[in-house]
């Protein structure tokens, strides 16, 4: 086995032992220094990539800020969150965005922001403070007053987290006061508390529109309910109870399709919700008796028509809009009918609800020409007359009611002799035989003025009634030329004492 000799390895290790330790230590010096100057690099590298890194994310918040200065919030949400992606850790950056999401309306978003930036930095107190605010807003007092609390632990002097907790507490204190209103059916007083105090400091608070929306409905404003409840469901579109109340204002204002939408889309969500439920076969039940009616009414039967318009009309006695149509679709039918009071009674109840409804004024017209109230009957077609001048069958009507009042005002010849319309020529002959032997003066000597009155009417009465022509045109409400009735009549024969000849009688007949 062959031996080294390590003095022959003198010129590799310096001749010695000595050398080769020596060679072999200014090495490792070397590699400690080199290590020392790589990590050095590596440090002043990274500096300045962090140096770089901070500058472009600082040019992102810039720029946000000028976005956000100019109303661009779709920009301002752009840079914000290219800046949160470049340093995630730093809490402004979901601070400001969660600004933008504010006036954007998408609170779920800004409040996941500030949730966010109170996470990376527990400290923030202006993470609590902008919070907080956002809770007020949406009337979510609780948490707003426990990061009014937090915010004022760390700066107890702060003026701003003071303020905001004394507007908290006026707006808990409004929303208390109107919902007291409420129950005391104090409309006036529950929607100025809301308008002016809860719906100023929190204007994104649902609670509050709902409150007013139910406010708005028990005061008829429906058009006012359906705006209240449109920014419910702006912030949240599956929001049940408004969905419920934008229903009812659209089937006050007899919209009924998009009523039905509303209660439809509520109950998708909800199915056994028992208030959606209510509303919807409520709406369901009169629509098909609406619909029953009107096809009874148009197949003429019309008593069939009378008890399905009767049962529409008490499923919900406040829906005036659509009841207007029902209680005028009522006085037809009852018309038709014959029914001249019950008509009256349906046409009056819906020119209660709209007075300028011309139909119903041409119904009720014909209605009073059944009860027969000439004057009411006439009145009623000339005011659907002054709104409707070109109506060619409400002149018909009207020229009716006037012939019927003129009819009216002149004197009755059958009542007169006791007979009916319907009467024969005979029949009118006898009748006035009869009379004036019952009223002949000569044989009514203590009452000889008013017998004298009774038989002028009896002798006018068959002068009219006796002649066909002028019958025929009487019976037609025209004029027919008056009987010789004046104060110098006398169908006695003449002279003041009545002695008696009357020679009128047909046949001979005579005193």
């Amino acid at each position: 086995m062959q031996e080294f000799n390590l003095s022959e390895m003198g010129p590799i290790l310096g001749r010695s032992t000595g050398g080769y330790f020596y060679h072999r230590s200014v090495w490792s010096h070397q590699m400690r220094w080199l290590r020392k100057l790589g990590l050095l690099l590596v440090t002043i590298t990274s500096l300045w990539l962090i140096s770089v890194s901070a500058q472009d994310a600082g040019s992102y918040l810039k720029a946000g800020d000028e976005s956000l200065s100019r109303g661009e919030y779709t920009a301002a949400i752009r840079h914000y969150s290219s800046f949160i992606e470049m340093d995630p850790l730093t809490s402004i950056g979901y601070s400001k965005r969660a600004t933008v999401y504010i006036q954007q309306k998408k609170l779920k978003d800004a409040l996941q922001d500030l949730e966010k930036s109170l996470e990376v930095e527990p400290m923030y107190f202006q993470g609590y403070l902008q919070r907080a605010r956002l809770f007020r807003q949406t009337c979510r007092f609780r948490e707003s007053e426990k990061d009014i609390r937090k915010a004022l632990e760390m700066k107890p002097d702060h003026s701003t987290a003071q303020k905001e907790l004394s507007l908290l507490l006026q707006a808990e204190d409004g929303l208390n006061q109107a919902k007291s209103y409420y129950d005391e059916d104090d409309v006036v007083k529950a929607i100025e508390y809301l308008d002016k105090i809860v719906l100023v400091l929190s204007p994104d608070c649902c609670k509050a529109r709902s409150l007013k929306s139910r406010l708005l409905l028990r005061n008829k404003d429906y058009a006012g309910a359906i705006a209240e409840t449109g920014h419910i469901l702006k912030a949240d579109e599956n929001d049940l109870e408004a969905l419920l109340l934008r229903g009812k204002a659209y089937f006050y204002l007899a919209d009924h399709d998009v009523s039905l939408r509303h209660y439809q889309k509520g109950l998708r969500l909800d199915p056994e919700n028992s208030d959606l439920k209510k509303e919807y076969f409520k709406l369901k039940s009169l629509i098909k008796k609406t619909k029953n009616a009107e096809e009874a009414a148009e197949k003429s039967k019309f008593r069939l028509a009378v008890e399905e318009y009767t049962a529409a009309l008490q499923i919900d006695t406040e829906h005036d809009a659509h009841n207007v149509k029902l209680f005028l679709g009522l006085c037809k039918v009852l018309v038709k009918l014959g029914r001249g009071k019950n008509a009256l009674d349906a046409c009056s109840s819906a020119l209660k609800i709209d007075a300028d409804l011309v139909e119903a004024l041409v119904q009720s017209g014909e209605a009073k020409l059944l009860t027969e109230d000439w004057e009411g009957s006439a009145a009623d077609f000339k005011a659907a007359l002054q709104k409707s001048p070109q109506d060619r069958a409400i002149r018909e009507g009207l020229m009716k009611a006037e012939r019927a009042l003129k009819i009216s005002k002149r004197k009755d010849w059958y009542k007169i002799l006791g007979i009916e319309k319907t009467a024969s020529a005979a029949e009118i002959k006898r009748a006035y035989k009869k009379l004036a032997l019952q009223w002949h003066p000569d044989k009514n000597v203590e009452n000889k003025e008013e017998a004298e009155e009774k038989f002028r009417d009896v002798a006018a009465a068959y002068e009219v009634l006796g002649d066909e022509e002028k019958r025929t045109k009487y019976d037609r409400g025209e004029d027919v030329d008056e009987p010789q009735m004046g104060p110098g009549f006398h169908p006695f024969g003449g002279g003041q004492s009545f002695t008696f000849h009357f020679e009128g009688f047909p046949d001979g007949f005579g005193f």
